[in-house]
């Protein structure tokens, strides 16, 4: 083939027509990556503790029942009373005690912090309603409603019973109010086939609605959740 035939068949409409493709392939390409290396640099950076940065902004959640101190200094949500929980209310919070399963009580509190800091406000905690409790572990990055604070794992054994107890505190303070929750029930150690899946060092079963609780509580003030 001669260098005149050559010529013509690469400056054919059929060359033009893949170069055309491929460049229009290309400048997609690159505008997708554009739009995700915009995206990745707005992304804000927490250091957690002390700045977790903010939860999801959203409708409240309305499907649990929810507990509002009667000078509006804090408010939580709690189990519904029903065939699961038996539910009670008094002018510090809220206390709900599981029928299923393992049993065990949850109580989700608000108290004047005093000048205490989240770790004394658990430590007395514990004084007053565990004494004979022996430290398990603390709980690392503990939070309650967002806001960082402390928190620990207890083992205590009740009267008139064999089996040990398990307990976990957890406060934060915030405007000079400390929040606080708290679940106890019997030790049962997690592993396959017992307890949320994966081994885990709550062991104990209410600890595993726990959570979606703590992180509904809100200081007054606080922005909806």
């Amino acid at each position: 083939m001669n260098t005149s035939a050559r010529l013509r068949r690469i400056l054919s409409p059929r060359y033009f027509l893949i170069l055309g493709l491929w460049v229009v392939g290309l400048v997609a390409a690159l505008a997708v990556l554009a739009t995700v290396d915009s995206q990745v640099d707005n992304v804000p950076i927490y250091v957690c503790p002390p700045d977790c940065g903010r939860p999801p902004t959203g409708l409240p959640v309305t499907n649990i029942p929810r507990f509002t101190a009667a000078d509006g200094s804090f408010s939580v949500g709690y189990p519904p009373p029903g065939p699961a929980f038996t539910t009670t209310t008094d002018a510090n919070g809220v206390t709900a005690r599981s029928n299923t399963g393992d049993g065990g009580t949850l109580r989700l509190l608000g108290t004047l912090a005093g000048g205490r800091d989240a770790r004394q406000v658990v430590e007395e905690f514990m004084d007053d309603v565990f004494p004979d409790s022996v430290v398990s572990y603390e709980i690392p990055n503990a939070t309650v409603g967002y806001q960082p604070g402390y928190g620990m794992v207890a083992d205590f054994v009740a009267r008139k019973r064999s089996d040990p107890l398990r307990v976990i505190v957890i406060a934060a303070v915030k405007d000079g109010m400390a929040l606080i929750a708290a679940a106890e029930g019997p030790y049962l150690q997690f592993g396959p086939g017992v307890g949320p899946g994966p081994p885990s060092p709550a062991n104990v079963q209410i600890a595993q609605i726990m959570g979606r609780y703590l992180d509904s509580f809100m200081w007054r003030g606080d922005p909806p959740r």
